[in-house]
């Protein structure tokens, strides 16, 4: 079932500070705004490579990176804002779109297959799904905390579900995200399965949940599954924009990053959002219009 309140928690959101909720709203709202920048530079025919944007997700990672320190990243072709809101370089990810040496992937990926080294966030060579097995095999190795982002096209692969039940037996440090916006580029869930991924990974003994895309309920299971790895969270999301490109067709079901400022606004946090709203679009602007200069 697809719905913006699925499995809510009654006032979650008082869990958390309003310092946490405005630096979480700081980081997902930059990521919101380096989209767009991206997408302006794709619309203009700048960025000659497929791109694949995260707006209507970046509060997802945004949640994630405030709960989740020192993991080792392992994401999806949809990975801008996960790079940008664990601490990527905006300058190196701006790059790696262009296609550049100095891109964070030495403009060798392009933007389906983000890295950074620097946040311990790895690639893939863009094989769907794959990232699951190597996010896996790498807990395996260094017992070190892992986040395994998917999508729920990527679920349906069949080396995902050895990769579970592994990391199931082993008890390995690994929290798997599905970013569920129910499409497999075009084709919906429903046509191509009856069964919830959710249902799943309980199934293998992993604890799972399955919930909409409030940050503030991701951070609280985030939060909660990191003390008894693994774990699993199949998150509904809404993807803005098409599977890659920016076409649209038509209007999202519902829009997170709106829902979360007015949340911020209930809270009286309005001049505070305005302000970064303001401060982020200046860095952001600054970011691309550096690049505008090289050309």
């Amino acid at each position: 079932m697809r719905s913006p309140t699925l499995g809510m928690i009654p006032n979650v959101m008082d869990e958390f500070d309003h310092e946490f909720s405005l630096e979480m709203f700081r980081r997902g709202n930059y990521s919101h705004h380096f989209e767009f920048k991206a997408k302006e530079a794709f619309d203009n025919g700048h960025l000659k490579l497929p791109i694949y944007l995260a707006l209507g997700t970046e509060m997802n990672s945004a949640a994630l990176s405030m709960v989740l320190k020192g993991y080792n990243i392992f994401a999806q072709h949809r990975g801008h804002a996960l790079y940008l809101n664990f601490g990527g370089p905006p300058e190196g990810l701006r790059d790696e779109l262009f296609g550049l040496p100095s891109g964070c992937s030495g403009g060798m990926s392009g933007s389906n297959a983000i890295q950074c080294p620097e946040i311990k966030m790895f690639g893939h060579s863009g094989l769907m799904g794959e990232q699951i097995p190597i996010a896996v095999g790498a807990a395996y190795a260094s017992n070190e905390p892992t986040l395994a982002i998917c999508g729920d096209a990527s679920v349906e692969e069949d080396y995902i579900y050895p990769s579970l039940g592994f990391a199931a037996t082993k008890k390995l440090p690994v929290l798997f995200i599905c970013e569920d916006n129910d499409l497999s580029i075009l084709t919906k869930m429903d046509v191509r399965r009856n069964w919830n991924v959710a249902d799943v990974a309980r199934s293998m003994g992993i604890p799972s949940v399955d919930i909409t895309d409030d940050p503030w309920l991701i951070a609280h299971h985030a939060q909660e599954m990191a003390q008894n790895l693994p774990g699993f969270i199949n998150i509904r999301s809404v993807r803005h924009f098409w599977h890659a490109g920016t076409g649209t067709d038509g209007e999202p079901e519902w829009n997170r990053y709106q829902l979360v400022c007015d949340e911020l606004d209930k809270l009286g946090l309005s001049s505070q959002i305005k302000s970064i709203n303001e401060d982020n679009i200046k860095k952001v602007n600054k970011v691309w219009a550096q690049q505008q200069q090289k050309q």
